[in-house]
């Protein structure tokens, strides 16, 4: 007897990080248990719309694959935002806001909000290049650079999760699918690009563009 009250272990947790940071799930939940936003789209697809439209699979789980890296890079204080950002940089460091803005598919209000909050942190500083000092170009600090590897092996492993038990055939027959995909939307849009707007057309896209400047889109829009 020794005279100390021994307490009540917890539930072990199946995840375990920094607190608070990701709500974790009892180690014994499973499909059937668990609530997630992820589980939730997959019983949808599953009981409800099984046949939808092959872009919204695309959406959804594309949509999964963004929530289960932000919840890795949350640890580290990084926001997905800056994510898209970053990763662009460290392979393409030097490039203007515009550039980074097209790269990233986003509008430029978001990218110069997103870059402003990442010089703040020291991932970022801006400079002028000689000989052109009306752009301003983003290039890495030694803390930006320092990043990419301790969060590259966080997106290897969502996307080595993402095809857990996936014969390696499934999966190489899914890239050249959405490589398809990609080559037939790239065609689709060189076309529509050669063929002259109906008259009076040509105004709407600009005013459209004036109208959503400076609301954000999804870095994977």
């Amino acid at each position: 007897m020794t005279g100390v009250r021994s307490r009540a272990r917890p539930a072990p947790l199946a995840v375990k990080r920094r607190a608070g940071r990701i709500r974790a799930q009892p180690a014994g939940a499973t499909l059937e248990t668990a609530d997630t936003d992820t589980l939730r789209l997959l019983k949808h697809w599953r009981d409800a719309v099984p046949d939808d439209r092959f872009a919204h699979l695309v959406k959804d789980a594309t949509r999964a694959l963004v929530r289960a890296l932000q919840r890795r890079l949350a640890p580290f204080g990084v926001p997905f935002g800056h994510w898209a950002f970053l990763r662009i940089l460290w392979e393409s460091d030097g490039l203007t806001q515009r550039e980074l803005s097209r790269e990233a598919g986003v509008m430029e209000p978001t990218t110069f909000g997103a870059l402003k909050a990442m010089e703040i942190r020291g991932y970022i500083a801006r400079r002028q290049l000689a000989g052109n000092r009306r752009k301003i170009h983003i290039f890495l600090t030694r803390k930006g650079r320092a990043l990419k590897n301790k969060l590259v092996p966080l997106a290897e492993e969502v996307n080595r999760i993402a095809v857990r038990g996936v014969p390696a055939r499934d999966v190489a027959s899914t890239r050249r699918t959405l490589l398809a995909v990609l080559e037939s939307l790239a065609q689709d849009e060189a076309r529509t690009a050669e063929t002259p707007p109906p008259e009076g057309a040509a105004s709407r896209p600009a005013a459209r563009a004036r109208r959503s400047r400076g609301k954000p889109r999804s870095a994977l829009a």
